[in-house]
């Protein structure tokens, strides 16, 4: 069986390009005191290195990580989703044609411009290859910016192929004029937007997503930026109880350590969790789940997330 790392991110020249030829926000520049950087909207300038994004160096990465195949997704925080129509799919076309000819061991989350996205253009993309769609988790982070996409989410569930929710703005918070953080500690936003941002879309997905998309199955990044562990809070409030343990909804890995891995899959269950690196901006760390969990983690639950439940299989014991 297939292990897999389920959420990487690799801009191609193509795109480094496109993001360099741009005037207004997200931006590629040269940083001051050299190489580049990437300038978004409300977050401090973050450097990018070409080199990290080098396709035969990340194949590489996937092999040495003791892996056969890496997912690769919009970087959502770029907010190239929530651009104005014609700018989305200009950005989004760049990364799809740049990504979905690599070929093994990369297979691709493809990305919708959000403003006019009709549900032909998630068949579309599926077509040419894409596992499933990735989205901004804030367009999804209210119940109505959750029903505005349903023909979206319809469109994948008829197909039967998933959804990652990614940290990143909506609509709404494009549209925004963002708050100076008044810092430019590059771990603010990670720390505070994007957990926040996958909280709302948990909760949100919790409150009317499943009802209304059955059979859907749904990947959170960053362990849904860690809101399962208020599942007995949400039951205390009034909210339903077995939110957490959907056997159609997984956490990915990326960013958290064994502690933190611990405590989300006590309350999922092992089964829910998938290995993700988010490489180039974080690296693989231990899970901490021993030989049986470090299987499920990366070979039996990509496998019922990408496809579907096995019959009679569990992640830890198949």
């Amino acid at each position: 069986m297939t292990r897999t790392d389920v959420h990487q991110h690799l801009w191609p020249e193509p795109f480094l390009a496109a993001l360099a030829a741009r005037s207004a926000l997200p931006r590629l520049r040269r940083a001051p005191a050299g190489g580049w950087s990437v300038e978004l909207a409300g977050e401090p300038p973050a450097p990018v290195d070409p080199a990290a994004h080098d396709p035969a160096l990340r194949a590489r990465l996937v092999a040495r990580d003791g892996l056969d195949r890496a997912l690769l997704c919009m970087s959502s925080p770029l907010g190239a989703e929530a651009l104005p129509a014609d700018e989305a799919r200009a950005l989004l076309d760049t990364w799809h044609a740049a990504v979905l000819g690599l070929g093994e061991p990369f297979g691709v989350w493809g990305a919708i411009a959000l403003r006019d996205a009709a549900p032909a253009e998630v068949d579309a993309i599926l077509d040419r290859g894409a596992i499933g769609i990735s989205m901004p988790a804030g367009a999804l982070a209210t119940p109505r910016r959750l029903e505005r996409l349903g023909p979206l989410l319809e469109a994948l569930e008829r197909r039967g192929a998933p959804l990652l929710v990614h940290p990143g703005p909506g609509l709404e918070d494009a549209a925004a004029t963002p708050e100076d953080p008044g810092t430019t500690a590059p771990w603010w936003p990670a720390l505070t937007a994007y957990p926040a941002q996958l909280g709302a879309a948990w909760h949100a997905w919790v409150d009317r997503g499943r009802a209304r998309h059955p059979s859907l199955r749904v990947l959170f990044a960053a362990l849904a930026g860690g809101a399962p562990l208020h599942a007995e809070r949400l039951v205390a409030r009034g909210g339903p109880a077995g939110a957490a343990t959907d056997p159609r909804v997984f956490y990915d890995t990326s960013s958290y350590g064994p502690r933190a891995i611990d405590a989300v899959a006590r309350v999922t269950g092992v089964d829910a969790l998938v290995h993700a690196s988010d490489r180039p901006v974080a690296v693989p760390s231990a899970h901490g789940l021993g030989p049986a969990g470090a299987a499920a983690v990366t070979r039996c639950n990509p496998a019922r997330l990408l496809h579907g439940p096995v019959a009679g299989a569990t992640g830890l014991a198949a």
